[in-house]
């Protein structure tokens, strides 16, 4: 059913606070994982069971400096377990759908809350503007109801927003449309039959304007990636990705918060990296000149190969590079011509198989094999 959540004096965020709370009492959620305000101003996700609470959640906060896919997980993995809604934002939602596949998370007893995505800063950025005076909330929003999506001035979103060409939720259980929406008159809303009927909302009318501004939006990111990823590619051609991410200090950030790389014992956090002193020297008499930190492009091949398939694009690897390399967009860049190799697009249907687990017999009959 599509509806509409009410919205009094303008105060969009107020009027989803309400809604979420309304989720709790009428026992459709035992808990709610949401972003948070904590009394330092900064905004992390944290699991509400007293809809008291609520009154700190705020969704709308323009900053990411993780993606709550992982967390979903943790709260849905095994059970016993209660009825959790997750409120996501569309990347997070691709990377739990991924997550489902790795068998990290379950949609068993998770209630997935979409919400559109307008753009993200990185938590540094966010912490700036802070301290400048604020997020203008109201002038933020408009940018949905337009479609025109810009950062406030003097201040950038996340490289990963700008070139993500699917900030539209899809897919969820209950979706919160921002895109194309008058949302002075309220929050237009897509949910279960049950669950309307449990909150007392009633249906309403499809939104015309949501399809043209959606597509308005995908037009100008899909051709801000393709600017980026025209960048990449010639760097890559010229340096070879070596070259591109040569200042990599190979400290772990980029798959400390990848929210698809989940293996609980990792290669690189074991003693298989940690050579003898002698082993180090002999290298370095070998070549008369030893790089240290050791193994950074190995490290990140083996991410390649491992997460290639399935990159949802969040860009968080990027924004949490301390050498501010361009992570993100070179593991989009191949991960676009891997993709399009094996017709995937992770994130895209819970039901759609992961290749490189999935036999198909006539997968090679195109490269001679009989």
């Amino acid at each position: 059913m599509r509806s509409l959540i009410p919205v009094e004096n303008e105060d969009v965020l107020s009027a989803i606070r309400g809604f979420l709370s309304q989720l709790l009492k009428a026992e459709v959620v035992d808990s709610v994982l949401v972003p948070m305000r904590t009394p330092t101003g900064a905004v992390t996700p944290a699991l509400v069971s007293d809809a008291a609470f609520l009154e700190h959640a705020d969704p709308l906060a323009p900053v990411m400096g993780l993606n709550a896919a992982p967390l979903a997980g943790r709260v849905s993995v095994r059970e016993p377990r209660e009825r959790v809604g997750v409120l996501l934002r569309p990347c997070e939602l691709r990377a739990l759908r991924e997550l489902v596949k790795l068998q990290q998370a379950s949609l068993d007893d998770l209630v997935t809350i979409g919400v559109d995505c307008l753009g993200t800063y990185d938590v540094s950025v966010y912490s700036a503007m802070r301290d400048d005076g604020g997020v203008d909330v109201t002038a933020y929003l408009a940018t949905a109801t337009s479609g025109d999506l810009v950062a406030a001035a003097g201040f950038a979103f996340r490289d990963g927003c700008q070139i993500c060409e699917k900030p539209h939720a899809e897919g969820a259980n209950i979706t919160l449309e921002l895109f194309g929406a008058d949302l002075e008159s309220g929050i237009p809303i897509t949910l279960p039959d049950d669950v309307a009927h449990k909150l007392g909302l009633g249906a309403v009318a499809a939104d015309r304007a949501r399809p043209q501004v959606i597509e308005k939006v995908v037009a100008a990111r899909t051709e801000s990636r393709d600017e980026r990823f025209s960048e990449i590619r010639e760097r890559l051609d010229r340096e070879g990705v070596q070259g591109v991410l040569a200042s990599c200090v190979r400290c772990h950030n980029c798959m400390t918060v990848c929210p698809v790389c989940y293996c609980k014992t990792c290669l690189f956090r074991s003693q298989v990296f940690e050579h003898e002193p002698i082993q180090y020297a002999n290298w370095a008499r070998r070549k008369g000149a030893y790089r240290l930190p050791s193994d950074t492009m190995l490290f990140h091949l083996t991410r390649l190969n491992h997460m290639v398939l399935s990159c949802i694009g969040c860009g968080l690897c990027s924004s949490g590079c301390p050498a501010d390399l361009p992570v993100g967009a070179v593991f989009r860049v191949i991960g676009q011509e891997t993709q399009e190799l094996f017709e995937y697009e992770p994130g895209r249907d819970v039901e759609e198989p992961l290749p490189l687990i999935t036999f198909k017999e006539e997968e090679w009959m195109d490269v001679g094999e009989e």
